[in-house]
């Protein structure tokens, strides 16, 4: 199991979410402007949106899990730039679309450059960039072991 193909996350409002993501850049063939399910494609992995409501009832019906509402769950997202202009022209997009920049891009302590924001429904997301990462075919982050 040495693969991620999907990342689901539960949104409040559909509509709402949905125009968020694709403000940002995200891209979907769905044309709804509230499907009951929305898969965006990425490059290498997906994001699917779905009503927390039902995601909650999905992983158990009968005792659904509690939301912990204004709590860090731990978990945050990364989308890994090419440049630093690429990371401070998509915070911007952020803004405009309606997330909340909680770090703006700043150089970090492990020599990159790095912000965070929270989309409409509170997950983290880091914009990062570094002189040392590479990129293979398919825009995907090379670690290579050290």
């Amino acid at each position: 199991m040495n693969r991620l193909n999907l990342v689901c996350i539960g949104v409040k409002d559909m509509s709402r979410a949905l125009a968020f993501y694709k403000a940002i850049g995200f891209q979907t063939p769905e044309t709804s402007e509230s499907p009951p399910i929305v898969f965006f494609d990425n490059e290498g992995s997906k994001l699917e949106l779905y009503p927390i409501s039902e995601l909650q009832k999905d992983i158990n019906s009968d005792y659904p899990p509690a939301l912990s509402v204004g709590e860090f769950s731990g978990i945050t997202f990364a989308c890994n730039m090419k440049t630093e202009e690429d990371v401070d022209a998509t915070m911007r997009l952020v803004e405009e679309a309606g997330g909340e920049v909680v770090k703006h891009p700043q150089t970090v302590f492990w020599g990159g450059y790095s912000g965070y924001f929270r989309d409409l429904d509170g997950y983290y997301w880091e914009l990062a960039y570094s002189d040392d990462w590479q990129f293979d075919d398919r825009n995907m982050l090379i670690i290579e072991n050290e």
